[in-house]
């Protein structure tokens, strides 16, 4: 008998219980799971509700990383709105807007981080990178952000976005402009002061969880993953499932 997915089982369901709390951004509540008691919980399985916790916990890092990259880089809040950061991030992640932005072309997931780090782009690219990265996480996921029963995700596209999420980490720290500025200034680097590294730390927890999440399904599924090497992937971001909203 394969005790792995059992044992991966066991250290998930830890890992919800030691988040099942709300993670506050900037001193507010991102909402949380429903009530594990609703009948909303009987139609899903322990697995269903892993990927609930999964796919919640990297949205609220990615609405974390939202609002530190416009912390260090107001030049691109500006050109979305005159409002607060918040008020932006909020917009973003709740606003009825189907992740469908004019501003942006109306790319999304692949097509949306590729804009970011397009020279001849001039829009907001924290938008681009929040709504590529948030949206590929979706469309790995079956275009879902809750899980039940009767649905099936596919553990190649999970791994391929963990991998994809690597690729952008170190885009974010190396991709430069035509004057050798970089597109996104993030980790602080000073001299003569303790190094900041919570974008770094930020885009690891998102990793780790959605590769455990990805071992976890292709177990099931008794499925192995496809492994890429790291040269071909610091070029090309890796393909991910069905299109996005079909």
């Amino acid at each position: 008998m394969n005790l792995r997915l059992p044992l991966i089982l066991v250290m998930l369901c830890c890992l919800q219980a030691c988040v099942n709390s709300s993670t506050p951004v900037n001193g507010k509540v991102v909402p949380t799971q429903k009530d594990a008691n609703s009948l909303n919980q009987l139609i899903k399985t322990d697995l269903d509700r892993v990927a609930d916790m999964e796919m919640r916990e990297n949205t609220a890092s990615l609405r974390l990383l939202m609002t530190k990259l416009y912390k260090r880089n107001p030049i691109y809040l500006k050109k979305s709105t005159s409002d607060s950061v918040d008020k932006m991030v909020e917009w973003v992640f709740e606003g009825d807007h189907a992740w469908d932005f004019a501003s942006l072309n109306h790319v999304k997931d692949l097509e949306a981080i590729y804009l970011a780090f397009n020279p001849s782009f001039e829009g907001d690219r924290v938008l681009a990178l929040i709504v590529g990265m948030q949206t590929m996480m979706m469309k790995a996921r079956g275009n879902k952000t809750e899980f039940y029963i009767t649905d099936s995700v596919d553990p190649q596209s999970v791994y391929n976005s963990a991998r994809n999420l690597e690729i952008v980490a170190w885009k974010l720290a190396n991709n430069r402009d035509d004057s050798g500025h970089l597109y996104f200034l993030t980790n602080e680097m000073p001299l003569d002061k303790e190094q900041n590294l919570s974008f770094e730390r930020e885009f690891g927890k998102m990793i780790g969880r959605t590769d455990l999440y990805a071992e976890v399904i292709a177990e099931k599924a008794q499925r192995g993953l496809t492994n890429f090497t790291q040269g071909f992937a610091s070029k090309f971001l890796l393909p991910i499932g069905m299109p996005f909203g079909r």
